[in-house]
């Protein structure tokens, strides 16, 4: 490997580590702050729209989250393709063979309990069906955002690798039994 090249794959394994470690420290920092925010919201709470202020906290820490995530992934498979990263190729066959066997990447369960409790407070202040309408329809969609967020990065790997590989034509390295598995999912 050559230097320029040697000097790319270590700074793109760098890359996907650094997001690693952000991811985590934006999901604590993001539901902290919208803890805080609910508690405030429940202690003096007498509007229910004011709900949506925590809401948009843990909505933006989760968009926050999902770009971390897409974006390390997405460079975990141009090393795959680019570079024959058998740690990315490995990893990939890993998560074909054992599904569901890893944490939750996109932290979705935390974020779908944490928008149920932010109906608590409002709830306490007894809204009224005009109310709860709207607010409910800005839950409901943010929890089908995460849903939909979430089936869009079990494809992504298998996506991003067959993308890849066509940028990549002749170059790219040859298919071997998980490159298979993981274009036809």
């Amino acid at each position: 490997m050559d230097e320029h090249r040697l000097v790319e794959y270590e700074t793109l394994r760098a890359t996907i580590r650094e997001r690693g470690t952000v991811r985590v420290v934006v999901v604590c920092l993001g539901v902290s702050i919208w803890a805080a925010l609910v508690l405030v919201m429940a202690a003096v709470i007498q509007l229910p729209a004011l709900a949506l202020v925590p809401l948009l906290v843990l909505a933006a820490t989760f968009e926050v989250i999902h770009a971390l995530h897409v974006g390390a992934e997405r460079v975990g498979r141009y090393l795959q393709v680019f570079h024959d990263d058998r740690w990315e190729a490995t990893a990939m066959a890993y998560g074909h063979s054992f599904p569901g066997a890893g944490p939750d990447a996109l932290f979705s369960v935390v974020f779908a309990l944490a928008t149920l409790v932010n109906l608590l407070p409002m709830v306490s202040v007894g809204p009224t069906p005009a109310e709860w309408i709207p607010l409910g329809l800005a839950h409901l969609l943010f929890i089908l955002r995460i849903g939909r967020a979430r089936r869009q990065s079990a494809g992504q790997r298998a996506r991003d690798l067959a993308r890849f590989r066509m940028l990549a034509g002749p170059q790219a390295p040859p298919s071997d039994s998980t490159a298979g598995r993981a274009e036809r999912d």
